[in-house]
């Protein structure tokens, strides 16, 4: 005999896969969304992540998935899906001239008409009650404001019929009418700024004639007959009806070009190889200042991790002395840089250096009679970014040093005072020594944050001053981060495929200082 089964279990059971289908019905009409969006690929990718999940929770597999796949799938959604999309973006010549796909490009072509000049005629609006009229005219009438209702009306009728229009709030809807119904009586026209406000609802209108002519909103007085300014041929190529133009799609520059080589916008997204990563090398005046740009990058991060490791360092071994009273005062004022917020101190300082009102400048004029141009002189705002950055950042080794000399066993320094070693030799023989192997991991990754500093940079010089005569927008206090954001969202033409190669070079050298970090700590660990 079975044992029976519990009604609160059943309802359980059926809310519980009433819930399952209601998300697998969502997740399916997200995954179609992006299918439908052109975006196969990355459909294909979101359906088999849903699926893993859905069989991770739903089957007899061991509890230890369950709770690793969310991690996962953050990771895989959060890091791994925008790295991969921006290298993918990378090889692609996606910019502002090359925004869309080549069959929303050629759409768009084709949508484009021009009105037939010889069939255009003059539109006026006239109020019927909580209705509107459209009068129409012959393109000669320029001037009907004045016009008496019956004259208007009059030429209405010899025209076409009235049209009637529905209010604009409301869904739009024409009406033919035979002349023998078309009422003379028509209220004086609207003036244009009144027929400016319903613009959106004139150009909804399509008016048919009696001869079968389809009318459309031509301007802000005119209705004609649109004809389409592109044809499409057997052999995918565009026509211009105008000129007789052909116009041929280029998968090498993503744009519709004719024989003489001029391009016709909008453009297309298509595939470019390495030639994001090439132009970096070969291009001279590309080269040039991003080369630059690296080097500085380099010197920017390792001078930073030196001047700030020095500061602290010293700093932390001050505040260490025993004999210095009034320790705490100081440890708090020296720590007071990292808890202002940086772009508050950023914008302080970029204050403070300002060549004309800055106090910087005021106590250098009146001490040497300088007042160095620290945003106009590349060295100097390179040293005033240095300078601004290390104040940022030595708090953090101050802190951090002083964690670490508290963990030196003391009767090294009472040893070394026994044998009369200077406070000097205990500084450069036991400190530093023991400091330096747990803090080579955190230089790394110190290293690697300035690398990327894209605020320092953007508030307190926005990469300038500017290199002269650069295809790209590049500053001589740009590093790689800025000097791509500018390629990005600065530049005339928004190259976001060179961007976007940039940072896929950014990220590899990243990775690359992430597994030093991570061998530097093996290292330490096996040490221990």
């Amino acid at each position: 005999m079975s044992p029976a089964i519990s009604p609160t279990r059943d309802w359980h059971s059926s809310l519980k896969w009433l819930w399952i289908s209601l998300l697998a019905t969502a997740s399916l009409y997200w995954v179609f969304n992006i299918y439908a969006s052109g975006q196969l690929l990355w459909g294909f990718a979101a359906l088999a992540l849903i699926g893993l999940g859905f069989y991770v929770y739903l089957s007899n597999i061991s509890f230890a998935y369950r709770y690793l796949f969310p991690g996962i799938a953050a990771m895989l959604v959060f890091v791994a899906f925008p790295m991969v999309y921006t290298a993918q973006i990378g090889f692609t010549n996606f910019s502002s001239n090359n925004l869309l796909s080549q069959a929303r490009a050629t759409e768009y072509l084709l949508n484009q008409t021009i009105p037939v000049e010889a069939q255009t005629l003059m539109f006026s609006l006239h109020e019927d009650g909580s209705e509107f009229r459209i009068a129409l005219s012959p393109a000669h009438q320029t001037d009907d404001s004045n016009a008496s209702p019956s004259n208007v009306a009059a030429a209405v009728a010899y025209i076409s019929p009235a049209l009637a229009l529905r209010t604009v709030s409301q869904q739009l809807k024409t009406a033919m009418l035979p002349p023998s119904q078309v009422s003379f009586q028509l209220n004086p026209s609207l003036p244009l700024i009144e027929v400016l406000k319903h613009r959106d609802a004139l150009m909804q209108l399509a008016l048919t004639l009696p001869d079968g002519s389809v009318l459309s909103y031509a301007g802000v007085s005119e209705f004609a007959p649109l004809r389409p300014l592109w044809t499409k041929n057997a052999d995918g190529s565009l026509t211009q009806n105008e000129l007789g133009s052909r116009y041929v799609a280029n998968a090498q520059t993503g744009f519709y070009e004719n024989a003489a080589g001029e391009r016709m916008q909008p453009g297309f997204k298509v595939g470019v190889g390495f030639a994001n990563y090439t132009r970096m090398i070969f291009d001279t005046d590309f080269r040039g200042p991003f080369i630059s740009i690296f080097i500085w990058t380099v010197v920017f991060s390792a001078l930073t991790v030196l001047f700030t490791l020095t500061i602290g360092l010293v700093l932390a071994a001050l505040l260490n002395w025993e004999a210095l009273k009034g320790r705490a005062v100081y440890r708090t004022l020296l720590f007071l840089p990292y808890a202002v917020p940086a772009f508050i101190s950023i914008l302080v300082f970029k204050g403070l250096f300002n060549q004309n009102f800055g106090e910087i400048n005021a106590i250098l004029d009146a001490v040497f009679g300088v007042r160095p141009a620290w945003f106009a002189d590349p060295l100097l705002a390179k040293i005033m970014i240095l300078v601004v950055n290390t104040w940022l950042g030595y708090p953090y080794f101050l802190v951090l040093c002083s964690g670490l000399i508290k963990a030196i066993p003391s009767d090294l320094y009472e040893a070394s005072a026994i044998a009369g070693a200077s406070p000097w030799m205990n500084f450069s023989k036991i400190t530093v020594p023991l400091l330096v192997t747990p803090l080579m991991p955190l230089l790394v990754s110190v290293f690697a944050f300035n690398f990327n500093n894209f605020v320092v940079i953007a508030l307190l010089t926005d990469g300038r001053p500017d290199y002269l005569n650069t295809k790209v927008p590049a500053g001589t206090t740009d590093i790689l981060v800025s000097y791509t954001y500018r390629i990005a969202f600065q530049d005339a033409g928004q190259n976001f495929g060179l961007a976007a190669a940039i940072s896929t070079v950014i990220f590899v050298l990243i990775a690359m200082l992430s597994m030093v970090n991570i061998r530097l700590t093996r290292i330490n660990q096996n040490k221990r």
